[in-house]
């Protein structure tokens, strides 16, 4: 698909690795809509790119049904849906006090990253499949971002791991269910990035985590995912697959 021109939806995209794809799309010419619960946030990064800032608790039904209608009345129906908005976070099972992780915990991480995550996108994916198709019969092109935590998540990443793995075993049966649509879904599974969550880091834990990485021994740049994300939109054979995007990093029990 052509970015040139598309509307296209990016959840989280008011920082991190969700506001680098934001920039590079519409660097590209897409009309972006950023979908976001921080609105400062969000409406500095559309203003700077000439996009639309739209509130969104992915969570909800109707929060995300409302953030649609408003993107689609600002750019028009989007063929390019980019999930990145979620939330990690770490907790043992059994806690140094012998008592057992609070169930709700485990929930609100998998009910945000996941269900979301899915939420958004039947959603876009209705909308989509209404549109006319353009070239190879193509309408839209989804995106998942997991991490390679759904391969080799740490100790207390239960609840991260599990969601992040949810959105990987989504991706084939949903890019089959809605090949008949002319919609192809991708996911990236990215490794350690230097995000606004990661800078918040020391600096001695910053440079040990990317000593990890065999190479480049460096984090990741936002920018790569955000060039990844874009390739997928315009290489139409890619579907069904999850990229790692690591460094060749294979994550340490702890």
């Amino acid at each position: 698909m052509n970015i040139q021109g598309q509307a296209a939806l990016v959840t989280g995209g008011a920082s991190g690795l969700g506001e680098a794809t934001a920039r590079e799309l519409a660097r590209l010419g897409a009309k972006v809509a950023i979908l976001d619960v921080n609105m400062a946030l969000a409406q500095q990064v559309a203003a700077d790119i000439g996009g639309v800032a739209v509130q969104c608790d992915i969570t909800s039904a109707d929060s995300v049904t409302a953030a649609l209608a408003a993107a689609e009345q600002a750019h028009g129906t989007a063929r390019i849906l980019m999930n990145i908005a979620g939330v990690g976070t770490a907790k043992r099972v059994v806690g140094k006090d012998g008592t057992a992780a609070p169930l709700e915990d485990f929930a609100r991480v998998v009910n945000i990253n996941l269900i979301g995550a899915y939420n958004v996108s039947r959603l876009f994916a209705a909308a989509c499949a209404k549109l006319s198709p353009q070239e190879d019969g193509e309408r839209g092109v989804m995106l998942f971002t997991a991490s390679v935590a759904a391969f080799d998540g740490q100790v207390g990443q239960q609840a991260y791991s599990a969601s992040k793995g949810g959105l990987v075993g989504m991706t084939l049966p949903m890019a089959r269910d809605l090949a008949q649509h002319g919609i192809r879904v991708c996911t990236i599974a990215p490794g350690l990035f230097a995000t606004p969550l990661m800078k918040t880091l020391p600096e001695p834990v910053q440079a040990s985590l990317a000593a990890s990485i065999p190479f480049p021994s460096r984090l990741g740049k936002p920018e790569e995912f955000a060039a990844l994300a874009a390739h997928i939109v315009t290489n139409t054979h890619l579907n069904g697959e999850v990229i790692r995007l690591d460094g060749a990093l294979r994550m340490a029990p702890r």
